[in-house]
């Protein structure tokens, strides 16, 4: 099917509410349109093909480092975000293909160790660094060698709003109803997951889960995913919105992960090391701008050299930060050629 065909389809299948791929705002820079994709189409392709998304395989969620396979990473969560919110979004009609585009790339400008990165970032760069925005510089500058993705402004927006910063509504932000719904899976998304990490860290038992939460919203994930997703789907239409009781349930599970799980012991004992980690290799890298990859010489001409190290810093893996780490501060072992001494 071509993509004219596709996009006439939009308008004959899709809720009046729902943003048409015709009807975007656009680009940074003017493109050719693909023959047989629409522009979120090819949205989500480029997502998918760029090196950030791969990075995000290798940056953890909350459990920094974990032993085991079986720990949410970035990447894992990612799609996590997309299944829930594409299943939102084609109960309510809306666009599928916009909606799996800002799940993809909600999450683009992470920082290596989560959100103990981005701390350590702002408070060493005298900026506050922002996740969020750093995924829409990545998409609209840093990617492909300095072009950025050229993303359309409507998965662009949903970037930059996907993130409630812990203020309500959960449903609110982005311009259109595809980014709203990506901001409630997101948050739908990493609050059962993470329960479910926590219990296997031995963090956290089951049992030990509000009763309202277990009561109100299920014992198990699959069944306060399906819960929240069916208030979502049964109370939206001209707008994205929870039923009241529901979305006070959502906050309280929240509120309980941070008071038992984000800042547990276990999990800030780790946190507080990264932080220590990132800030170190930002303090080398300032005094050490000639380290930079080539690539940042512009962005350091151009906007300075806290942010060109702020990009470069923000790129790395967890495994990569670590490794560049112990490259630089920790000492190497001797290796003595016995050889010559024969």
């Amino acid at each position: 099917m071509k993509r004219l065909q596709m996009e006439e389809n939009e308008f004959a299948a899709l809720s009046p509410y729902a943003k048409k791929a015709r009807e975007s705002k656009g680009r940074q820079r003017p493109e050719t349109p693909c023959e047989f994709r629409t522009d979120f189409q090819r949205d989500r392709d480029r997502v998918l093909h760029c090196k950030a998304f791969r990075r995000l395989m290798h940056k953890t969620q909350v459990f920094l480092s974990p032993e085991g396979d079986h720990y949410t990473t970035r990447m894992t969560h990612s799609l996590e975000v997309s299944q829930i919110a594409r299943t939102m979004a084609r109960i309510l009609n809306l666009n599928e293909d916009l909606t799996e585009a800002i799940a993809l790339a909600h999450d683009l400008g992470h920082t290596p160790f989560g959100h103990s990165g981005e701390k350590a970032l702002s408070q060493s760069a005298g900026f506050p660094f922002l996740h969020s925005l750093q995924g829409a510089r990545l998409v609209r500058r840093l990617e492909r060698g300095g072009q950025g993705l050229n993303l359309t402004h409507e998965v662009v927006d949903g970037i930059i709003y996907h993130t409630t910063g812990g203020k309500r509504p959960i449903s609110g932000g982005a311009e259109t109803l595809e980014g709203r719904l990506v901001r409630c899976a997101d948050k739908i998304a990493y609050v059962n997951h993470d329960a479910e990490d926590a219990i296997r860290a031995g963090i956290l038992r089951e049992d030990e889960l509000p009763k309202e939460i277990l009561q109100g919203l299920g014992r198990t994930k699959s069944q306060r995913i399906t819960k929240l997703i069916s208030s979502i789907t049964e109370n939206s239409a001209d707008d994205v919105r929870f039923d009241p009781e529901t979305e006070d349930l959502l906050w309280l599970f929240r509120d309980f992960m941070f008071e038992t799980v984000y800042t547990s012991p276990v999990v800030k004992a780790e946190e507080d090391k990264a932080e220590e980690l990132v800030k170190a290799l930002y303090k080398y890298y300032v005094r050490h701008p000639d380290r930079l990859p080539d690539e940042y010489g512009k962005i350091r001409e151009e906007e300075g050299l806290p942010r060109a190290v702020c990009d470069h810093i923000s790129g790395m893996t967890d495994r990569f930060a670590t490794s560049v780490y112990s490259e630089i501060f920790l000492p190497k072992s001797w290796q003595m050629n016995f050889g010559e001494f024969l």
